[in-house]
């Protein structure tokens, strides 16, 4: 889990310049296999109501940053509904 950590460590403070495999690799800790994989975008669920799926998807290799961003946010909402 330290490398997830790492990885997590480096989102925020540079969420414009995170590969897409690191990013794919934090989703897949936190929130299990990608629903859909083998194309440019990868779509995980999340364990809340409302929209619950995190869609991230590769621009030549690197990740979006405001997806880099939403997922950031979905990680602290994970952690608050975690006793």
């Amino acid at each position: 889990m330290a490398d997830y950590i790492k990885i997590v460590a480096q989102m925020q403070r540079e969420p414009a310049n995170v590969r897409f495999n690191d990013l794919k690799r934090v989703c897949e800790a936190f929130f299990g296999t990608p629903r859909q994989s083998g194309t440019s975008h990868a779509v995980f669920k999340t364990p809340w109501v409302g929209d619950p799926r995190i869609n991230i998807q590769s621009d030549k290799g690197k990740a979006k940053a405001y997806q880099v961003r939403q997922v950031l946010l979905a990680i602290e909402k994970l952690k608050g509904m975690k006793p």
